[in-house]
């Protein structure tokens, strides 16, 4: 039983005494010769990962021979034994009484935690740059057409993270199965790294309405995120940090960004503004709409990190009527010069009453994490595409995450591109009653017509103020001529001033909103968000957060050992719908390049 008093001083001790013992073990690793006792390895003795190498062609019967790292063996051995030491060490302070004398909230205590976590997850880090640095030593001195393998891996590898290659490994027997479906393969058919056409006919109105206002968890589950806050620092990168499952929303980031679409009748109106000034203004009037929606509810959880490949899709259905337009603004309004001819229906169908706004999103990398996503609506010639890096960092009581990238909308039947930059994000009151807010400044530019918009939104002062306010104003580059002001909260009313003097107010919480269409998860692809998810969303409804860790922690364990193995042959990552484009990443067939093509189709034909 730990005593108080010395608590702390013992636990660094204890931190100290294992880091010396392994350190001594690692420099051994490093330098290990090839009669080391760790070569001659029992099948039971399963270290973290290890290499078969073997030549192509072998004659069948031959047994491949396996070449191992010296002394790693031993490493782990002494590592695991110090991982179980540690987990005792924080068992026994978890169980120790929220109340009392000594409680497993002490400070000291939890210090102790944080440092042994440390101490073990730097070892880890050491051992695996050993692993590397073995990997390429073998590399360099192998005879050509020799391969590397893993044998006897603990995760089974997904293929998906291959961009197809095909390799079985066995599953874990002794787990859940759903966890070894989310630790193995993917389907053959699913392999594919090429493009998929979803059909929106497929898509059905999505009946999900996973609201995020309960505390419980939250509460339940105060020490833990004491401990997490007990291992942090100001202005950590928390970009690699594992956040408790508790905390998540049921939904992936890349879902959330199809959330910020959820008033298409806005987005469609921007095109059928009757000036550039008029179309900016409606621009900055969707963009300002779209953040209430994106939220579930006002407790502030976090959605699921997307995971390397994972895609989401989704679509809208806007009955044309709903669609706002101007008094005596029609497309016969537009020189036959501006107008967009796009291909037609070659079967000849009747023209639909509602318009179809189709929105994909893609997790193209990892360290960073970036995701990219593009939405468009064909019939009115507009899309829009964006690329954005979630930066966060650990702010004392709430934590900022900053949206790093830039999102383009094109308008097509006007030739105008409207670039825009996103806000801050942040968590308050992380320990009470954690809430949202957005901060920063973000500018709407359009080169062609010369109008731009800066907005403001303003975080809550530390003494009064008012919630959410955001502030805003459209001007005219060329004449610097202030158009349009706009202010009020982005989550309630907003008001938007004319140079007239005309006032226009929006009520956010009385906005229709139109529902996604999705497709059923067994139409869906195994990296599509709702699939790859499912089994830690049903946790998380169910109210089992142990289930969801678990399953939470197979899908993470599975992308790291991909990104090990891509790391260690030197193989790129394929993204399947977004292409690099400098800086940024663009969709793989934007529909200014399907315009562009059907125009030069029809000037051939003429």
């Amino acid at each position: 039983m730990l005593k108080s008093g010395s608590t702390g001083l013992a636990g660094y001790r204890y931190a100290h005494s294992i880091t010396q013992k392994l350190l001594g073990s690692f420099s051994l690793a490093s330098q290990g010769s090839a009669n080391s006792p760790g070569v001659q390895r029992r099948p039971s003795q399963n270290a973290v990962s290890f290499f078969s190498v073997g030549h192509h062609r072998l004659p069948t019967g031959k047994r491949v021979p396996i070449m191992q790292p010296d002394h790693l063996v031993d490493v782990r051995e002494m590592m695991s034994q110090a991982e179980g030491q540690q987990r005792d060490l924080i068992r026994s302070i978890e169980c120790l009484p929220a109340s009392g004398h000594l409680t497993s909230l002490d400070q000291d205590l939890l210090m102790l935690k944080a440092t042994s976590m440390a101490t073990m997850n730097c070892l880890n880090d050491c051992f695996h740059i050993l692993q590397l640095q073995h990997a390429s030593q073998q590399k360099g001195s192998l005879p050509a057409g020799t391969t590397i393998s893993w044998l006897e891996p603990k995760i089974s590898l997904a293929n998906h993270f291959k961009n197809g290659a095909a390799q079985n490994f066995p599953a874990e027997i002794n787990k859940p199965a759903s966890v070894r479906e989310e630790q193995s393969i993917a389907e053959p058919c699913q392999l594919t790294r090429e493009p998929e056409e979803i059909n929106p006919d497929e898509e059905l109105e999505d009946i999900c309405d996973d609201k995020e206002d309960d505390l419980g968890a939250v509460e339940e589950q105060r020490s833990v995120i004491l401990h997490l806050l007990s291992q942090l620092k100001l202005g950590m990168d928390l970009t690699r940090v594992v956040l408790p499952t508790f905390i998540l929303e049921k939904r992936s980031l890349l879902e959330m960004y199809a959330d910020f679409m959820s008033h298409p009748d806005l987005f469609i109106a921007i095109t059928k503004g009757s000036s550039p000034e008029e179309r900016m203004i409606r621009f900055v009037e969707y963009y300002l709409t779209s953040f209430h929606e994106g939220r579930k509810g006002a407790i502030a959880k976090k959605p699921y990190n997307p995971i390397i490949g994972e895609t989401f899709h989704c679509s809208w259905r806007m009955p044309k009527s709903n669609v706002a337009t101007d008094a005596g603004t029609n497309s016969s309004a537009h020189t036959p010069s501006e107008q967009v001819t796009l291909p037609k229906d070659p079967e000849g169908q009747a023209e639909p009453d509602y318009y179809i706004v189709k929105f994909v999103a893609e997790q193209v990398s990892h360290h960073p994490p970036v995701s990219g996503f593009y939405a468009e609506c064909v019939e009115r010639s507009m899309c829009v595409n964006a690329h954005v890096w979630t930066k966060s960092k650990f702010l004392g009581m709430s934590i900022g995450v900053t949206m790093v990238g830039e999102g383009v909308l094109h308008l097509l039947e006007h030739g105008e591109e409207y670039t825009f930059s996103l806000p801050c994000a942040y968590a308050r009151s992380i320990l009470t009653v954690p809430w949202v807010e957005l901060g920063g400044k973000v500018n709407i530019n359009c080169a062609k017509t010369g109008y731009s918009a800066s907005i403001n939104f303003h975080t809550k002062p530390f003494y009064g103020g008012k919630l959410h306010r955001v502030t805003g104003e459209v001007k005219q580059n060329m004449t610097n001529t202030v158009v349009c002001r706009v202010q009020g909260e982005w989550n309630s009313v907003l008001e938007f001033t004319y140079n007239n003097g005309e006032t226009k107010y929006v009520d956010l919480t009385k906005l229709s909103v139109t529902r996604k269409r999705v497709r059923p998860l067994e139409k869906q692809g195994p990296f599509e968000s709702r699939r790859l998810w499912q089994h830690v969303t049903e946790s998380l409804r169910d109210g089992d957060i142990d289930k969801a860790t678990e399953h939470k922690r197979a899908l993470e364990e599975r992308q790291r050992n991909e990104e090990r193995l891509r790391a260690e042959t030197e193989t790129p990552w394929c993204t399947k719908y977004f292409l690099k484009d400098g800086d940024g990443w663009v969709y793989h067939k934007p529909l200014w390049k399907t315009v562009s093509a059907a125009q030069t189709q029809q000037t051939d034909s003429n």
